[in-house]
């Protein structure tokens, strides 16, 4: 049984499909604050259940929820897409929040605004929260292809909260972990200016990839930073991160139904989400080298490779020899699926007719 969102009568049943757009590489579209969420809910329209990734959803103050969309850490979407992990998606969970010892006292302050504004004016089920016995060291990192990437200077601290929470209640971790501020680099100016790349999501990836791995439950991150100055010619696709004091809020709303993890060894549930289920995967044509993609390919579930979103990489299906189905964009991927969940042929929407 697939969880979806509600359905008239006469109208096909889901088609469960992957969104990946990887983190940290500079994607034109999903590399920034947000900006891919547009998509998400496009691809959650046509398949009426969608599996992504914290890295599509996250626009830090802005959100959006919605039944149809299962919000799943990478680590995670790698380890269902390989067959050893299932999703059961949930309504509730219990948000454990676990706080870097190197955040100062007035940003603390600002982040546990957003729990209690989160519990007031949400609902949120949020509790345990903690603070780690001792900061958590983030460095940043670039590596030559120009992506992003970073490192913990104390990942036991990091494991050692988190396994605290999860022994207190906590069904789901959001982690707040203090990042250095780089106010005056180039890089952070051409990512405010739609140019550059996400300098955080890299490390930001670790931190949560480390967390889930170790302790299967969804978890996902939120940087704590300063304040910037305003910037009149903000890029529209960068200014979510620039409208609070904190990029907490998503993850909170992300993690509140985010489904839970389950080991593919254990007895199936009728509920439960297998990647034999899924029906596609789309993805930017220049990015198909992720985990997530080959193991889907391995089975032959169909890859949508996106055209319109370049970024950084250049591994596309010529370099992994890889058969996939070439969109133009966004709205053509959502067309095909849209397509494949009617039973029909893309082919036969074409013109002139293939002969087969």
């Amino acid at each position: 049984m697939v969880a979806a969102g509600s359905r008239a009568a006469g109208v096909s049943e889901p088609l469960p499909t992957l969104l990946v757009i990887p983190t940290g590489i500079g994607c034109e579209q999903g590399g920034f604050a947000g900006d891919a969420l547009p998509v998400a809910r496009l691809l959650a329209a046509a398949s009426d259940c969608l599996i992504t990734h914290p890295n599509v959803m996250n626009g830090a103050a802005l959100y959006w929820s919605d039944p149809r969309i299962h919000y799943v850490e990478g680590w995670s979407l790698d380890a269902f897409a390989k067959g050893s992990l299932r999703l059961r998606p949930q309504r509730r969970q219990r948000i454990g929040v676990l706080f870097d010892a190197g955040i100062e006292p007035e940003l603390l302050l600002r982040h546990r605004q957003v729990l209690a504004a989160a519990r007031a004016t949400l609902g949120l089920d949020i509790g345990p929260e903690l603070v780690s016995d001792e900061p958590l060291g983030v460095r940043l990192s670039q590596a030559s292809s120009g992506s992003s990437w970073g490192q913990l200077e104390q990942p036991g601290a990091l494991l050692r909260a988190g396994s605290r929470l999860k022994h207190a209640g906590a069904t789901a971790i959001a982690v707040v972990a203090r990042f250095p501020d780089d106010n005056g680099s180039d890089a952070l100016q051409a990512y405010r200016n739609g140019s550059g790349v996400d300098a955080l999501a890299g490390a930001e990836a670790v931190i949560s990839h480390l967390l889930v791995r170790e302790l299967q439950i969804p978890c996902a991150h939120a940087p704590a930073l300063a304040p910037l100055a305003p910037m009149a010619e903000l890029d529209s696709r960068a200014a979510a991160e620039e409208l609070g004091h904190t990029f907490l809020p998503c993850v909170l709303v992300g993690l509140s139904r985010a489904p839970d993890l389950r080991p593919a060894s254990e007895p199936w549930h009728p509920q439960e989400l297998a990647i034999d289920q899924v029906g596609a995967v789309v993805a930017p044509a220049g990015a198909l080298g992720g985990e997530t993609v080959l193991a889907c390919a391995d089975r032959g579930i169909p890859i949508v490779a996106v055209r319109s979103n370049p970024s950084l990489l250049q591994v596309d299906a010529a370099a992994l020899d890889l058969a996939v189905v070439p969109a133009a964009d966004y709205s053509a991927a959502a067309g095909l699926v849209l397509a494949w969940r009617e039973g029909l042929d893309p082919r036969a929407l074409m013109r002139p007719l293939s002969a087969c």
